[in-house]
């Protein structure tokens, strides 16, 4: 067994049984793909299409491709027939063009909404009310399955702002389940901590973690390709 297979069963041992594991792979070869694969892991997350696209001609096909990065409105139509979740859904715009791309196909879409919730511009995300325009308005994207809420926290050695970011967006999806999704057995998911901070996010709710470099290593920003 590589390092790689090894990382990934010790982080999947860390979770309870009801918090999924996305294994971030941006930026990594098919192989190590491959070996993670061998686990019998299938969950996989990426936040290029161009690279998404790339792994999905060459990889099994019964992988499990997470889109978890910023996503372009002239890009989805790519990705639509075959992605198994979007995390990143962080404005009306890009809802929209979703529904008319998994319309065209006739798909239902699995989508998170992003919300901003970290201290950094650089960040993407929803804001409250933004949310709740959009939560108001399902009735226009019947091709999307809203599955629960992500957000993406500052990136700090400060434990307790990192703490706080998620406490906010637990109780954020809360209200939201409460006031829009209670009849919504599928709106149940919460993406949020990453391989520096996951187990507290796993403490304060999250039911999903984005878990890269933790597994595969550092990322080598000179291999962006396949």
């Amino acid at each position: 067994m590589g390092i790689i297979s090894e990382n990934l069963l010790e982080v999947k041992k860390t979770l309870p049984p009801h918090v999924s594991l996305v294994a971030i792979s941006k930026t990594k070869p098919i192989e190590d793909i491959l070996e993670a694969y061998s686990t019998g892991h299938k969950i996989f997350g990426e936040n290029k299409v161009q690279e998404l696209i790339e792994k999905y001609n060459e990889l099994p096909k019964d992988i499990q491709w997470h889109l978890v990065g910023h996503l372009q409105t002239n890009k989805i139509k790519y990705i639509i027939p075959f992605v198994s979740l979007i995390h990143s859904v962080d404005s009306w715009k890009l809802a929209l063009e979703i529904e008319k791309q998994a319309t065209r196909i006739g798909k239902q879409v699995p989508i998170l909404l992003q919300v901003y919730i970290a201290k950094e511009e650089t960040k993407f995300g929803l804001d409250e009310e933004e949310l709740v325009e959009l939560c108001e308005a399902t009735e226009h994207f019947p091709h999307l399955n809203f599955c629960g809420l992500m957000g993406m926290a500052t990136n700090t050695t400060d434990e307790q702002i990192v703490r706080n970011e998620f406490k906010y967006l637990k109780n954020l999806f809360d209200q939201t389940k409460i006031r829009y999704f209670s009849d919504q057995p599928g709106f149940k998911e919460i993406s949020m901590g990453m391989s520096n901070d996951y187990l507290m996010a796993v403490e304060e709710g999250s039911t999903m973690v984005r878990v890269g470099s933790s597994i595969f290593g550092e990322r080598d920003l000179n291999h962006m390709s396949l």
